[in-house]
């Protein structure tokens, strides 16, 4: 009588051990599965910061094509393709990822700066202005200023400039741009403070040290400021300065300041070599 009790209580156990290992199973995979979307996670992020832009590109196509409802992994190809360089793919692919259930205002912000760096100006004023002005970002604000630039918008875009420096800890790229800005109104003197902030800001930043000398040229002030820069920085500056000169009739002073970044750069000067032997070869002739 006890052996069918015995056999009872043994089927019983053993369901009871096949049950609890098999959520020790369950458990462990959960527990890996976890640890695949973290190290996904991780490396989607390196393929967009680091490494070779193109071959993010492929990473995320192939990822794409196998989960092509992820709207994360479409943002990813996004920036990828933007970082790549490829406008047109870009702006297609934004586009896609805005028309996703899951869309957000910042990846319209995101398609609108695609669109922009694609030339295509009256788009992004257009996505731009379907974005609810609740949505106060850096970005947003600095796009908003480009474009009123682009229409000449100038009280409109300074206003939207002066907000975008407010939203940033990193200032300088816009302040550059804002500076670029009163540089094609004429207004000099203010780009040129512009520009110095900018430096101030990312000492880095040639593009705004290049700026500021063209600023600086415009009001036929032909010396280099005080910041610091390379020996290389140096005669490119000197370069843009004698070029500046030149345009506005100052030829001699032009002449002597692409000399002197012929002597001052590290290597053969042969843009600033070909300018001065032109201008010498005019005046011969």
């Amino acid at each position: 009588m006890r052996h069918p009790i015995l056999v009872s209580l043994c089927a019983a156990g053993a369901f009871a051990l096949s049950g609890c290992e098999q959520s020790k199973t369950e458990d462990v995979d959960r527990a890996f599965q976890g640890v695949n979307v973290i190290d996904e996670s991780n490396l989607n992020d390196v393929m967009l910061t680091a490494g070779d832009p193109d071959e993010a590109v492929a990473y995320f196509q192939r990822t794409v094509a196998e989960k092509p409802e992820r709207i994360d992994l479409r943002r990813g190809l996004a920036k990828s393709l933007v970082r790549a360089g490829r406008g047109t793919e870009s702006v297609t692919a934004w586009k896609t990822v805005t028309e996703h259930k899951d869309a957000t205002d910042e990846d319209r912000v995101e398609f609108a700066d695609a669109l922009i760096r694609n030339n295509e100006w009256d788009r992004a004023e257009a996505v731009l202005n379907s974005i609810p002005p609740t949505l106060e970002t850096y970005k947003r604000y600095r796009l908003e200023a480009m474009v009123a630039d682009s229409n000449k918008e100038w009280a409109k875009a300074d206003s939207f400039y002066e907000t975008a420096v407010g939203l940033t800890t990193q200032p300088a790229s816009v302040m550059n741009n804002w500076g670029y800005s009163k540089l094609s109104r004429g207004d000099f003197a203010d780009a040129e403070r512009l520009f110095s902030d900018a430096i101030r800001q990312d000492a880095s930043l040639f593009t705004a040290k290049n700026n500021l000398v063209l600023a600086r040229g415009a009001q036929r002030n032909y010396a280099i400021p005080v910041m610091p820069i390379s020996q290389t920085e140096r005669a490119e500056l000197l370069y843009t300065l004698g070029l500046t000169a030149i345009k506005q009739g100052d030829v001699e002073t032009g002449k002597g300041l692409l000399r002197d970044a012929i002597e001052t750069h590290p290597q053969h000067f042969e843009a600033a070599a070909r300018s001065l032997g032109a201008l010498e070869g005019n005046v011969t002739n």
